[in-house]
C-alpha cells in the first residue's frame, strides 16, 4: 500500500482503508496444499497486486487504498476472482481461510529468497509450521506518533475483531482442534507477537525495535509481529490479528470497525487513555481464539466475559 496524503482525498477528512490477504493454495484433485505459488505467480498481471510469502503454498493479494468501504469490497472481490480463475488454469484452487484441513507439511516449501531462506534458518519449526493465512487491514495516520499513540489505546477491542474473523478450526491432518481460531495459536509462537509494547511516542517505538534487532531474536523490522502496529514501510495503523476470511463482506466489516476506532481514538488523544492489563488481554485474545463468536468473549475494560460496553462502537 502507498496511501497519499489525507489532504488529496477525493471525501476530506475520510481516512483511507486497505487490506492484505493471505490465500491458501490446494490442488483440486486432492484438496491437499500445493507448493505452486511459483507457477501461479508467473501467470498472473506482472503489475498486479500478487505477491509471494513465506510458504510456496500461500498467496497475498494487496488491495488499493479507499475512503469508501464499498470500494474497499469491490476491490477485494475483484482480487480474488483474477486470482481464482488463473489458479482454475493450472488446477489449482484459492481457500479464503486461517488455516486449511489437509496438508502434509513435510511436503511444504519455505519461498527460495535469501530473506526466506534465513528466517527457516533461523526459526526452523515456526518456519515450516506456518502453514497459515491472515488479514492485515492498514489505516491512514497522521503521522508515526499518532499511530503509536491510538496503538496502544485500541488493544482492548481486538479480541473481538479477532473473534469476528476466526476461520481456522482445523489442522493440516484434518483433525478439529476445538479452537474457532487455530492460527492465532501457531501465530503467537513467533518472538514478536503479541500486544503492543508500552511506548508512547514514535522514537520510543522505534528505539524498543532497534533493541530487538540488536538481540539478533529478529534480523529487520518487518519481522516484528505485534496484533497491531505503525507500518514499517506507509504511514498507517496496521491490524494484524486477523484470521484470513471466507466472506469478503466480513473483511469491510473489520475494516470499517478498525477505521472507527483509529478515528475515535484521534480525536481523543488529549484524554488520558485507560490502562490494558497484558495478562488480561492476552486472555481475551486466547477466549477468542478458542470460541470466535460461539461464546462469551472477555470485556477487558471490566474483565467480565459477555459483551464489549455499550458504547464501544463494536
Amino acid at each position: 500500500m502507498t496511501p497519499r496524503p489525507l489532504r488529496d482525498d477525493p471525501i476530506r477528512g475520510v481516512r483511507r482503508v486497505g487490506v492484505e490477504e493471505e490465500f491458501h493454495l490446494v490442488d483440486l484433485r486432492t484438496s491437499r496444499l500445493t507448493t505452486r505459488a511459483p507457477e501461479l505467480l508467473e501467470i498472473l498481471p506482472t503489475d498486479g497486486p500478487y505477491v509471494e510469502e513465506l510458504q510456496r503454498c500461500v498467496i497475498e493479494a494487496n488491495s488499493g487504498v479507499h475512503p469508501q468501504l464499498t470500494q474497499l469490497r469491490d476491490n477485494l472481490r475483484s482480487n480474488r476472482s483474477v486470482l481464482v480463475d488463473a489458479a482454475a488454469a493450472l488446477g489449482i484452487g484459492v481457500v479464503a481461510a486461517g488455516s486449511v484441513p489437509l496438508a502434509v507439511p513435510t511436503e511444504m516449501r519455505v519461498t527460495e529468497t535469501p530473506r526466506y531462506r534465513r528466517m527457516l534458518a533461523d526459526y526452523q519449526l515456526l518456519a515450516r509450521e506456518q502453514l497459515i493465512c491472515g488479514t492485515q487491514v492498514h489505516v491512514d495516520v497522521a503521522s508515526r506518533d499518532e499511530a503509536v499513540t491510538i496503538a496502544s489505546r485500541i488493544t482492548q477491542h481486538l479480541p473481538t475483531l479477532l473473534a469476528l474473523s476466526a476461520s481456522s478450526p482445523f489442522w493440516a491432518d484434518g483433525t478439529d482442534t476445538g479452537y474457532a481460531s487455530a492460527r492465532t495459536l501457531v501465530w503467537q509462537r513467533w518472538p514478536t507477537t503479541g500486544p503492543f509494547p508500552d511506548v508512547h511516542t514514535a522514537a520510543d517505538y522505534d528505539a524498543e525495535i532497534e533493541r530487538l534487532i540488536s538481540s539478533g531474536v529478529i534480523s529487520d523490522r518487518g519481522m516484528v509481529y505485534f496484533d497491531v502496529r505503525p507500518s514499517a514501510r506507509v504511514s498507517t495503523l496496521e491490524l494484524r490479528v486477523c484470521d484470513s476470511c471466507p466472506s469478503v463482506d466480513t473483511i469491510a466489516l473489520i475494516a470499517g470497525l478498525f477505521r472507527a476506532l483509529v478515528v475515535r481514538e484521534a480525536k481523543h488523544l488529549d484524554e488520558p487513555p485507560r490502562p490494558t492489563s497484558p495478562a488480561l488481554y492476552r486472555a481475551a485474545i486466547w477466549q477468542a481464539a478458542r470460541s470466535g463468536l460461539e461464546g462469551d468473549l472477555i470485556d477487558v475494560a471490566s474483565s467480565t466475559p459477555g459483551r464489549p460496553p455499550r458504547s464501544s462502537p463494536i
